[in-house]
């Protein structure tokens, strides 16, 4: 078995906690830590971490690295469906359900959306409520809403 190695990176949102080795990434979340983690970053992190950094800076609009999360083969598909979501849209959890061709399965979407392991780099933040709320995210409802806003200042963004 593969050892696991850990990365820490200060957001604007708070710290990031990274996990992967040469694999991928399996897990990026984030706490309300303010602690300094001064520790090197595992080299088989440093490729999410820079794209985490060109993100933050409005430089990167979609991520490009080997992931590894941990999930039922539904919520891969779930997990592999968001990321065909836009940077600056946003799809509501029924159209999501209807993407991965079940309209029924709304809840199971909506279950699997919060056991996203790598959030932000599977951006489970651009699925919204049908009436545009914003509902459901594992990181608090005020980050969904400044990783949005990040991607798209009020006013511009777009249902589906």
């Amino acid at each position: 078995m593969e050892s696991k190695y850990t990365a820490y990176y200060k957001t604007p949102i708070g710290l990031a906690t990274i996990i992967g080795n040469v694999d991928g990434v399996s897990s990026i979340t984030v706490s309300e830590s303010q602690e300094d983690f001064n520790v090197e970053v595992p080299e088989c992190l440093k490729e999410c971490v820079q794209q985490l950094d060109e993100y933050f800076a409005k430089e990167r609009t979609h991520f490009d690295l080997k992931l590894n999360p941990k999930g039922t083969e539904f919520q891969q598909k779930v997990w592999k469906a968001l990321v065909d979501v836009p940077y600056g849209k946003t799809r509501s959890y029924l159209e999501q359900s209807k993407y991965l061709g079940n309209v029924k399965a709304i809840r199971a979407v909506a279950s699997a959306n919060g056991k996203n392991p790598l959030w932000i780099v599977i951006p489970c933040h651009r699925i919204i409520g049908s009436d545009g709320s914003l509902t459901g995210y594992a990181g608090g409802i005020w980050r969904k809403k400044w990783l949005l806003e990040l991607e798209c200042p009020s006013g511009q963004m777009e249902l589906f």
